[in-house]
Order: C-alpha cells, then structure tokens, then sequence
C-alpha cells in the first residue's frame, strides 16, 4: 500500500480545516484554540496542524496535513511539507489583498514548489468577485509559474475532491515525463 502526503496553507479563515474534514474518510484531528486576535471574526483558530486522511481505489492512502495560517507560525509549514507530494494553496478572496496572499505561501514554499505539485484553491468568490480567476493566473504567469487555479467552496466535499484530482493529476503527469 503506498502512503502520500499533501499538504494544505493558507491564511487564517482560509478554509484548510474546513477542506481537510470535508473529505477525510477519518474524524480529522485538529489543534484548534480560541482565537486571541479579534480582528478576524473567527472564534477559533489552528495552531500546530490539521490532520486527516483519505482512501483512494486500490489500497492507497492520503494524508492530509493543514498547516496554521499566520505567518508567525511560518515555521511548521516547513516542517509540514517534507516528504509531501503536492501543495494546496486555499486563498481567501474576500481579504483585502487575495494575490499578495497567495504570493506569500508561494514565496514560503518557493524550494518545495521545485519537487512537488501545487494547486491553488480561491474560496468566497461568490460574494467577491475580484481578483478574478483570471487575475490569478496572470499573478501567477508573472512569477514564471504555471499553476492550476479553481474557484472552490472548501465546505463542498466535491470542490475539495476537484482540488485533490486536480494535483493527483499534476503528480502523474509529472511522473510521466
């Protein structure tokens, strides 16, 4: 049986705990506190990692690893990603500045990005149009990156699974080469 591991980041209020107990075929394990910074609006907040875990056909099984959203806590990302075979960036767009927070974990996963696939996932698009999809991946271009981009709903198990078929497929093509 092979044994992945796919890291989620993003800022805080972003939607990795949402995401990761959407699909985890397990009751996700969670290090969630009260949040101390009430300018969020969010009750409670992630403070060591999120962990859940998915089974695919065929005996494989996926870790899921979300790491804390503030930056403060930069590094347990690293940490987080070892031995991990794909990233998933989860962007708020409802902050004020959704590019300059993706670029953020771009820049903190810059090294890792070399060796594993990566997906962005934009939540709240909805009620927040802009930047759109599209603005994304110019961002993106501009960095000399090509990178899927998809509008998600983190609380939607299929927008979740999208994103995870999405980098598997990323992976794959990979070994392909």
């Amino acid at each position: 049986m092979n044994d992945h591991k796919i890291v989620f980041t993003g800022t805080m209020g972003a939607g990795k705990t949402t995401a990761i107990a959407a699909i985890s075929d397990t009751p996700p394990v969670m290090t969630d506190v009260p949040n101390s910074d009430p300018a969020s609006g969010k009750p409670m907040t992630t403070v060591g990692l999120d962990f859940g875990q998915v089974q695919l056909e065929g005996g494989e099984q996926v870790r899921l690893f979300g790491t804390p959203g503030q930056e403060r806590f930069d590094f347990l990302w690293r940490i987080l990603a070892r031995n991990a075979i794909g990233v998933v960036v989860l962007v708020d767009n409802s902050r004020p500045d959704p590019l300059a927070d993706m670029a953020t974990y771009l820049d903190a996963f810059r090294a890792e990005l070399d060796v594993m696939a990566c997906v962005i996932g934009v939540g709240r698009t909805e009620q927040h149009a802009r930047p759109s999809i599209d603005d994304f991946v110019d961002a993106l271009s501009a960095r000399g990156l090509v990178l899927p981009v998809l509008a998600v709903d983190v609380r939607r198990r299929d927008d979740v699974l999208m994103l995870l078929d999405t980098l598997l497929a990323q992976i794959e093509a990979n070994h392909a080469e």
